[in-house]
């Protein structure tokens, strides 16, 4: 009886032993396990310094545009009334939408063609805007300008483009402004003259309406037919 007793003392200290054994080996195992865990490679935490910026900058694709989120759309500026930084442009565009919605049109002019000046081979005429409107316009830029006949057929080509764009022209009612048109005289050139025009047909600077005029006769000789820029008063 004394024999079973001893022998099974003797079996759970080895059991015991044992089970303290696998803790052991198995607290081991896991502590290697999650240091391995924590421990990035040196490559990935190079990588993971760069991508969090310690020790490097990061990259132009990952950096916010501060211009972007400093400045406010043109489109804003312009709708705020130029109030916002940067506010030079936005004037500048409140400026350019004031001058489009103040620009002279066809409905509140009239036109005509002035007499002629003659002198070294060349000819020109005035073209006249005048302000029939009750309030104040602008002109600006070249006119467009074709001759015609009564019943509509084109005489020759439109008025090329002479000299420069010229400034703003502001108009009072009553007011007016005017371009040249320029063509030499017949024989100054080899080129044959067009045929006689009965009417001037104009576009005014910025429209897309037309207006008509008489054309006192008027006739291009030589290819050149040549229109100004719009300048302030009227001629002829």
């Amino acid at each position: 009886m004394s024999l079973t007793i001893k022998t099974v003392g003797r079996g759970r200290r080895v059991a015991a032993g044992s089970l303290i054994a696998v803790a052991a080996l198995a607290l081991t195992a896991c502590q290697d396990g999650t240091g391995a865990a924590s421990r990035p490679s040196s490559a990935a935490a190079s990588a993971t310094q760069q991508e969090s910026g310690s020790g490097a900058k990061p990259t132009a694709a990952k950096q916010p545009s501060s211009a972007g989120a400093a400045r406010p759309s043109a489109h804003a500026a312009a709708s705020a009334g130029g109030k916002a930084s940067g506010g030079g442009h936005a004037a500048e565009s409140h400026a350019s939408a004031m001058t489009a919605s103040d620009r002279c049109t066809a409905a509140n002019m009239s036109l005509r063609l002035g007499a002629s000046d003659i002198g070294a081979g060349n000819i020109h005429y005035p073209l006249v805007f005048t302000n029939k409107g009750k309030k104040a316009c602008t002109l600006r830029g070249f006119p467009g300008v074709s001759l015609i006949l009564r019943d509509g057929s084109p005489v020759g080509k439109p008025a090329t483009r002479e000299g420069g764009p010229g400034g703003l022209v502001r108009l009072q009612p009553g007011q007016s402004a005017h371009a040249v048109l320029h063509t030499v005289n017949e024989g100054v050139s080899d080129t044959p003259c067009w045929a006689g025009s009965q009417i001037v047909y104009v576009y005014p600077p910025g429209s897309k309406e037309s207006m008509t005029t008489g054309s006192r006769g008027l006739r291009v000789c030589g290819g050149r037919f040549d229109v100004t820029a719009v300048e302030a008063g009227a001629l002829g």
